[in-house]
């Protein structure tokens, strides 16, 4: 049936005015029915020119309210003479068009609607708009029950038009405008604050728009407009079309998800490449592991490791089978809701029994996780056969358990396991899910501590080994020494020191750095340290004797480059050398770039002698010169690697005046000075290795 249009004749061209309705009539049985079009007629002067009656029942304005008048009175009241100019630019030469748009009811609520406008031509050449409003029948107003739910849902829900103008929003919209300045009715995307998120946002709903692909859960972080808090939100957006699939506007989604649990878990895993393997630390890699965890995953975490994967260093002597079980593991970390940790029996570094029959051993086994959401320890189960564990159970209150394998590279290191004891709530499998995220993620961190933890302890070794165990400086110098490997993630170095008595009664005093950590640079220490005394015991002068070295390496390094002539692991060191003739008491030096030597005079006056120039150890083209001293009998000779005066805040001039002030009660057995200058200059952990040599010259009657 036609509708039945109320108006004047003389119809002229038009622009458009749209017109909007809130939602479909519906039977009593609640399904849709079907609803007449509001009709209105416009001219080309945007005036109202015919009004159907159903216009008049969907707006509330009677003919005579409307006809004569300028239809962008019914537009909502935010920039109406800017979304005129906006359709005349998109819908002016167009025969049809449809969209979505909000206006104002007589009683001034804004309501929505889906627009067609038609072009009709008239006898005088002129045209006109036949504008046809029905209710919007897409997404949030398809269905009026559903609306109430709607409105008071805890997502936010926003519907754009076609040009991305705000066209509704329901209650949690409304309230998210602090965050969201574009969430109000009648305002454009092209108005936002200029910002990166704000350009995205926009990129995102012109994308959904053109190509009708849904976005789902885009996370975003919005600065409140007062500037004092940053939310965290997710997004979701589709596109809504009529029923000829033309686009109609955008749907959007929101929730704020900033203290939402779902969102403390996902930080979880963030955190733990920053917060789990900070240090290269077994047991504190092991005990970030289960701060991290408490209380996000459980009330009380533990990592205890399986002995067969610790390093030699870490661990004494395996402990015997007892009736408590096997010594399967050891108490890594430990973390828990309440201080003191009162959950765990055994304390961090001791040792773990557990029956063979227990679920940690099967974890261990199996390499696949356990999962015990209402623990069982009624009698007949394996708590039987571990009383300590079922005494803790029924103290602390454990009701709930997971054991997950700490497993990297195909090796199973350990287990972790999570307890609640005050969380009523049992483990679920979304919690298994992320217990098992967790752990792969945390157990590389593990695995690398312990891989450097086995290195460093072999390099450690190799390096004790090769390093004099007995100095002795013979008639000529009284001796002593300290070695300290490097306390952070480099590693033992190839530091070395050493005193090698001559037939003839002089003694050569030498100490070294070679370039590098871990076992290379211990082996190339040993090498080195080799070729040392091999020359020393030709009676070579300090100058010639580095020349020589030099050429040795740098002949070594050649022989294990590859077939293009590319060293495998080039050699470099540097290295002082000092011959000592007590019956003289003159001492000759040469440097190979090696930091010069202390000398303390018997009255207590510390110098630097400043020695001839010369290139580190392995390039084969060294020239060096000795320096000849006198020294008075007492003279402290000190010599040392640069890991004792050089840090990270202080350069070596600074560092060998505070190791003038070190040297200054020289009257101390060597000892005691050699303690005393490591605790004046090395912190607790030093960044790299240190060698100090300390030798006080004897003069010895002439031959």
């Amino acid at each position: 049936m036609s509708p039945q249009v109320r108006g004047r004749t003389g119809l002229r061209a038009a622009s458009a005015v749209w017109l909007t309705v809130q939602m479909p009539l519906t039977t009593a049985g609640g399904g849709a029915e079907e609803t007449h079009a509001a009709i209105a007629v416009i001219d080309d002067t945007g005036t109202v020119i015919g009004w159907s009656r159903a216009a008049e029942d969907l707006l509330g304005y009677r003919a005579a309210d409307v006809i004569g008048r300028s239809g962008a009175a019914l537009l909502t009241t935010h920039d109406r003479a800017a979304r005129i100019a906006a359709w005349a630019h998109r819908f002016g030469d167009q025969e049809h068009w449809s969209g979505l748009t909000s206006v104002l009811h007589r009683d001034g609520r804004a309501i929505l609607t889906q627009l067609e406008g038609s072009r009709l031509r008239i006898r005088d050449g002129t045209t006109s708009w036949l504008l046809a409003a029905t209710p919007f029948r897409g997404g949030v107003a398809a269905i009026s029950a559903l609306e109430p739910l709607i409105r008071r849902s805890p997502v936010a829900v926003g519907v754009w038009d076609a040009d991305l103008r705000c066209v509704w929003l329901n209650e949690m919209a409304q309230r998210l405008r602090r965050v969201f300045p574009h969430y109000q009715v009648g305002r454009s995307l092209a108005e936002l604050l200029p910002g990166p998120e704000a350009e995205l946002a926009v990129g995102a709903m012109r994308a959904v728009l053109a190509d009708g692909i849904p976005l789902i859960d885009r996370e975003s972080r919005w600065t409140t407009a007062d500037g004092r808090s940053e939310r965290t939100l997710t997004t979701s957006l589709f596109r809504l079309e009529g029923r000829d699939g033309q686009a109609l506007g955008v749907c959007s989604l929101a929730m704020d998800i900033t203290d939402s649990p779902a969102r403390e878990r996902l930080a979880l895993l963030r955190q733990v490449s920053t917060r789990v393997g900070t240090t290269l630390d077994v047991s504190q890699t092991a005990q970030e592991l289960a701060d991290l965890a408490v209380p996000v995953l459980g009330d009380y975490v533990t990592v205890d490791l399986n002995e067969s994967v610790l390093p030699n260093s870490e661990v004494p002597s395996r402990p015997p089978v007892t009736e408590a079980g096997i010594p399967v593991f050891r108490r890594a970390g430990a973390a828990s809701i309440h201080p003191g940790i009162p959950e765990s029996p055994w304390a961090r570094g001791e040792v773990i029994y557990v029956p063979p029959t227990s679920p940690f051993t099967r974890v261990l086994a199996s390499g696949r996780s356990h999962f015990e959401p209402v623990l069982d320890a009624s009698p007949g189960t394996w708590v039987d056969y571990d009383p300590q564990r079922a005494r803790t159970i029924r103290d602390a209150g454990i009701h709930t358990l997971i054991i997950v394998p700490l497993r990297a590279r195909g090796d199973i290191l350990g287990v972790t396991v999570f307890i609640r004891t005050e969380n009523p709530t049992p483990f679920t499998l979304d919690d298994l899910d992320l217990a098992e995220e967790f752990v792969a993620r945390a157990a590389l961190s593990l695995d690398n501590a312990l891989r450097y933890t086995r290195e460093r302890t072999a390099a450690l070794a190799l390096q004790r080994n090769l390093l004099p165990r007995r100095l002795t400086g013979g008639d000529a110098v009284e001796v002593a020494s300290r070695y300290l490997p490097a306390g952070t993630h480099e590693g033992v170095g190839g530091d070395w020191y050493d005193a090698i008595p001559l037939r003839d009664g002089r003694l050569a005093l030498v100490v070294g750095d070679v370039t590098g950590h871990g076992i290379n640079a211990a082996a190339t220490m040993g090498r080195l340290r080799t070729a040392v005394r091999t020359l020393t015991n030709l009676g070579l002068p300090p100058a010639e004797l580095l020349a020589d070295l030099d050429n040795v390496v740098a002949r070594m390094s050649e022989q294990e480059a590859d077939t293009e002539g590319i060293a495998l692991d080039a050699m470099g060191a540097t290295c002082l050398y000092a011959l000592y003739d007590p019956v003289t008491r003159h001492c000759v030096l040469a440097t190979a770039g090696h930091p010069p030597p202390a000398l303390v005079a018997p009255g207590g006056g510390v110098t630097f002698p400043r020695l001839p120039p010369g290139t580190p150890i392995g390039l084969g083209a060294g020239t060096y010169e000795s320096l000849d001293l006198e020294l008075a009998a007492g003279t402290l000779i000190a010599l040392y690697t640069d890991g004792l005066i050089e840090t990270r805040e202080a350069d070596l001039e600074a560092g060998m005046d505070r190791l003038a002030a070190a040297l200054s009660p020289v009257s101390l057995p060597l000892d005691d000075l050699c303690d005393s200058v490591i605790e004046a200059m090395v912190a607790d952990s030093s960044e790299d290795d240190v060698a100090l040599l300390l030798a006080r010259t004897r003069a010895l009657p002439e031959r």
